[in-house]
């Protein structure tokens, strides 16, 4: 086997929101410092906003809110499972990367974020606090903007190239990343003293009621190998338990983007047209009312937008069409469903996922982003900062940057590692089965069980036996 070695200072596992603030902000920090980027697609449209992003789903701007405030709101949603200092400090460098973004996308105040009469960041209300800490976006090019200023600023961008394992040495310190080429076959073995992962979350997890594997809320590409790699590596991981339940539009498995909708005046209804629950932020009281509208005989649910100015109407389509999900408007157009309609949008609890951005779940790391293995960093969806959303991916992307490239500048020489071969006969050995069922069968059943037996409500019974199902 003829494999390819790179020799780098920081190397980031995924080209996506955080990964590529990551590889922007270490070349910032130290312009030497030689830094590889993999990701499974060309990163220019790879990850979860590659069609770009509507908000920041949570700020702290002056005029609005406070880093403290954002403290405030986080621990609220998350009943207290939080760690504080994290979100203090999502709120506090939140501001830095509103103008990060401006910069690297080449938009002006008032074009990317809307301002208000003062001047100011206009924020609106989403969450249950009594705080504008939400910033809409007109961000359909931000991913464009950020993968031009990554190689504008000569990182090694290797697109199309996924990692597949983490390479540590005998004191178990991170010395590269072993990846392979899905279009040319080539092998890489990148050795670096530093690595961020940044892959995102684990979109495919439970399945969606649909059963298309790959038509779920988040983006397909992100199936948990970051997890995988930072487990298999010794890092610890948290809230493994914790699982991003959505509400999504029924049958179309995409968002139903209350997040849009609600800053902007729309609403959850039950059958009868009634309002159910105060605010439409993804937490587990809101859930909780939602499950209870469905075991009381109110079910189903909808997001009411008939009410709706009509250039308001007009806007959420762009959007919803548009920077979401652009088969959006297809899906409604084949079923005669209109906006002007109050029940034009159905909705349903229809798959779980693991992601600490919307949800608690990743990679253990703590305000500066380093994991429980030396070298290692992680941000965005992987990472464990509960509803960090966006911004989080965007400030913890920063400063695992930073903190990456000044960690690479210290390290001394990097310790030896598996060969090469070993490595490729591990991470290949499902390729060479002759036996068993095949791939796509056991991806439907383990996701199928999970869907079953881990969706909220949870109990320890439900989880023991998901874990007998998985034995078998």
């Amino acid at each position: 086997m003829s494999v390819k070695k790179i020799e780098a200072d920081v190397i980031v596992l995924g080209g996506g929101s955080a990964g590529t603030f990551a590889a922007i902000k270490a070349k910032e920090t130290n312009p030497n410092c030689r830094v590889v980027v993999v990701d499974k697609g060309p990163i220019e449209t790879s990850g979860a906003i590659g069609r770009g992003m509507d908000a920041l789903n949570i700020v702290s701007v002056p005029g609005y809110g406070t880093p403290e405030d954002v403290v405030e709101a986080l621990t609220k949603v998350t009943e207290g499972i939080i760690d504080q200092e994290c979100a203090y400090v999502l709120g506090r460098d939140s501001l830095a990367v509103i103008k990060d973004l401006e910069k690297y996308t080449d938009r002006k105040p008032g074009d990317l974020f809307p301002l208000d009469k003062n001047g100011n960041y206009k924020c609106s209300y989403l969450h249950p606090t009594n705080k504008a800490l939400y910033l809409a976006m007109d961000g359909e090019d931000i991913k464009r903007g950020l993968a031009r200023e990554v190689r504008r600023l000569g990182c090694t961008v290797l697109d199309r190239t996924p990692a597949c394992r983490l390479l540590t040495d005998d004191n178990g310190k991170i010395a590269g990343v072993f990846a392979f080429n899905m279009r040319s076959g080539d092998y890489y073995q990148i050795e670096a003293p530093a690595v961020i992962i940044t892959a995102g979350c684990v979109g495919k997890f439970g399945m969606p009621r649909d059963g298309y594997l790959s038509g779920i809320y988040e983006f397909p590409g992100n199936t948990g190998d970051g997890f995988a790699m930072a487990y298999h590596a010794g890092a610890e991981m948290v809230n493994m338990e914790c699982f991003q339940t959505n509400l999504l539009m029924k049958d179309f498995n995409g968002p139903a983007c209350g997040y849009v909708v609600i800053p902007r005046g729309g609403y959850g209804v039950n059958a009868y047209g009634q309002k159910y629950w105060s605010h439409g932020y993804w937490s587990g009281d809101m859930f909780l009312a939602v499950w209870r509208e469905f075991m009381e005989g109110r079910g189903p649910v909808y997001l009411k937008l008939d009410h709706l100015p009509e250039e308001t109407l007009k806007g959420l389509e762009k959007i919803l069409w548009g920077t979401e999900r652009t088969v959006r408007g297809q899906f409604h157009k084949q079923r005669n469903e209109d906006y002007h309609c109050w029940d034009s949008v159905e909705q349903g609890m229809e798959e779980i996922t693991l992601c600490s951005g919307h949800s608690d779940s990743g990679i253990l790391v703590n305000k500066d982003t380093e994991t429980t293995v030396p070298g290692l960093f992680a941000a965005g969806d992987c990472a464990a900062v509960p509803q960090q959303y966006l911004t989080g991916a965007f400030v913890f992307g920063s400063i695992a940057g930073r903190m990456a490239a000044e960690y690479a500048a210290k390290a001394g020489k990097i310790g030896s590692t598996k060969d090469p071969e070993q490595t490729w006969q591990e991470v290949s050995a499902p390729l060479r089965l002759e036996k068993g069922l095949p791939v796509e069968q056991v991806e439907t059943k383990i996701r199928t069980k999970i869907s079953h037996y881990l969706t909220p409500p949870k109990s320890d019974p439900l989880m023991n036996k998901m874990l007998w199902w998985v034995d078998r």
